[in-house]
């Protein structure tokens, strides 16, 4: 049998954000410990141009959350980018596990052809299905994720690949 798309990306998400969401619960747990202020690291960011923390999260649930959405042709959820907490952004986190865990294979299976367009100020971008799961929103989601794993590494947090990839099922 062949991958399918909802095998190429929701269980995907899934699992990736399940293992973001127990290193947002290391970080937590090591800032108290070391008694830094929660604020200080959730708007670090690897340089002056990139990202802080908490928006590199806030992008990676709006990618995996967008992305299931628009093969499956239902509305996107709309999250406010308010989340100042980690108990902000470990509720963002299974808000968006939440609603990805709501699909099933037959709402996304087949949408390998399907047009998306994607309109941004400057731009507009049409994929496939495939093209944009392959090439647009895989990329994008592991970039920010990969971002925010070495936001905390590189501030101290005791996290190695394991935590990233998390134990194979």
């Amino acid at each position: 049998m062949s991958l399918t798309m909802y095998q190429a990306s929701v269980p995907q998400f899934l699992r990736m954000l399940g293992n973001l969401a127990s290193i947002l619960e290391k970080a937590e747990s090591w800032a108290a410990e070391k008694k830094i202020d929660p604020a200080v690291l959730l708007n670090m960011r690897l340089a002056p141009d990139m990202f802080p923390l908490k928006r590199q999260l806030q992008i990676a649930t709006d990618s995996a959350k967008g992305c299931a959405a628009r093969l499956a042709g239902v509305a996107i959820p709309s999250y406010p980018d308010t989340e100042e907490t980690f108990a902000e952004l470990k509720a963002r986190l299974q808000k968006t596990i939440d609603f990805l865990a709501s699909f099933t294979p037959a709402q996304i299976d087949g949408s390998e052809d399907k047009a998306i367009v994607l309109n941004f100020p400057s731009m507009e971008l049409k994929f496939s299905g495939r093209d944009y799961l392959f090439q647009f929103v895989q990329p994008n989601f592991y970039f920010h994720l990969t971002t925010a794993y070495a936001i905390l590494r590189h501030n101290g947090l005791d996290i190695g690949k394991m935590d990233f990839i998390g134990r194979p099922a």
